[in-house]
């Protein structure tokens, strides 16, 4: 059916035609009225058309040539059906439409300058809905938009938003600006929609003028990742600079960082046994043997042996009393490892690290 829109799409011309009512000769029929006649057919026929796909102009030029229209014989159907076959049979290519689809299929061909140009330029159209790419971008992206523009702009904002993206993000707001912005989408019943397209516009430009990102993550978050596998000693000089430098960077820096004695505090106790599974059980033993006896790193063995299988737990209790002496590098490594396995779990989505004030 996406060829039934694509040749919709080429017989609709911009131009307006007017059809008289009544019975329609064949000959008096314009490219529109042709395809006013081909989507009636269908139609009856029960077939389900990709209508929604076409420029909104287009949409509304076809329901008025289509409530203009009254009467066509038998022959000037057979004739246009005729046509219309031959047309969709020619076809030897088809192309996304609209520059978003092209971009897409273009995308890794063309630069990041030269797209943000051409969707400049597709969101200034008046025939180009910037609401469909809005409603499209990920929350990170839309967030600069929600927290940085006024609260009536964020309130259309939301309102144009799939439900559930709109909760997400409101969730993100702090808790003043989020009921402010609640309390502007009940204002917002009157708004005529040309205006609501107009903010379309000027959020898409915003957004397409953003710099790229050269990291996934932020400073903070990148920092933390380093210093959580990072020895110890050297994590809390780092730490020690930066709180000199920046005290309030080297707080969120802190606030990011998990170590091996954040894990009763973080970890969820129906999560441990996960990490049991996926970290051997040497490795296990040498973590939890050099815990014992230092405060917070014995708080967090005991923790993990306390929430998984009975039988599991005791085997590596024995082991664990049977260990020798164990180097301070052995047990950073130990330990690093079960920090990284819990760090890919939540990062495959199998477990949820409670925030700090959670833990609170």
């Amino acid at each position: 059916m996406a060829q039934n829109g694509l040749t919709l799409a080429r017989i609709i011309p911009d131009q307006r035609a007017v059809a008289a009512p009544g019975h329609q000769p064949r000959k008096s029929l314009t490219s529109r009225q042709k395809a006013a006649v081909i989507v009636r057919f269908l139609l009856t026929e029960g077939t389900s058309l990709p209508i929604t796909s076409l420029p909104d102009h287009m949409q509304s030029a076809l329901a008025e040539q289509m409530g203009q229209m009254r009467l066509i014989d038998r022959v000037t159907l057979d004739t246009v059906v005729a046509e219309f076959l031959a047309e969709l049979e020619s076809v030897g290519l088809s192309f996304p439409g609209g520059i978003e689809g092209a971009l897409s299929m273009m995308d890794g061909h063309i630069s990041q300058s030269a797209a943000s140009r051409l969707r400049r330029m597709a969101g200034a159209s008046s025939k180009v809905d910037p609401w469909d790419r809005i409603t499209a971008l990920p929350v990170d992206r839309l967030m600069p938009a929600l927290t940085d523009e006024a609260v009536e702009v964020a309130a259309v904002l939301l309102s144009k938003l799939p439900v559930a993206k709109a909760a997400e993000l409101l969730g993100k707001l702090p808790g003043e600006k989020a009921r402010r912005v609640a309390y502007a989408v009940s204002m917002t019943g009157n708004v005529d929609p040309e205006t609501v397209r107009r903010i379309g516009v000027a959020l898409l430009a915003d957004l397409d003028n953003q710099p790229v990102r050269a990291f996934d993550t932020g400073p903070i978050e990148r920092v933390g990742a380093i210093l959580n596998v990072s020895p110890a000693l050297i994590r809390e000089d780092v730490l020690t600079g930066l709180e000199a430098e920046d005290a309030v960077f080297a707080a969120e820096v802190r606030r990011a960082i998990f170590t091996f004695i954040h894990i009763p505090a973080r970890l969820a106790p129906r999560d441990a046994p996960k990490i049991t599974r996926l970290v051997e059980q040497p490795v296990l033993v040498t973590a939890f043997a050099a815990a014992q006896g230092k405060p917070g790193l014995e708080e967090a063995a005991e923790f993990l042996l306390a929430n998984i299988s009975q039988r599991l737990s005791q085997g590596l209790r024995e082991e664990m009393a049977t260990r020798g002496k164990i180097k301070d590098r052995d047990a950073e490594e130990a330990m690093a490892t079960i920090i990284t396995a819990i760090r890919s779990l939540e990062a495959s989505g199998e477990l949820t690290l409670l925030q700090p004030e959670e833990a609170e």
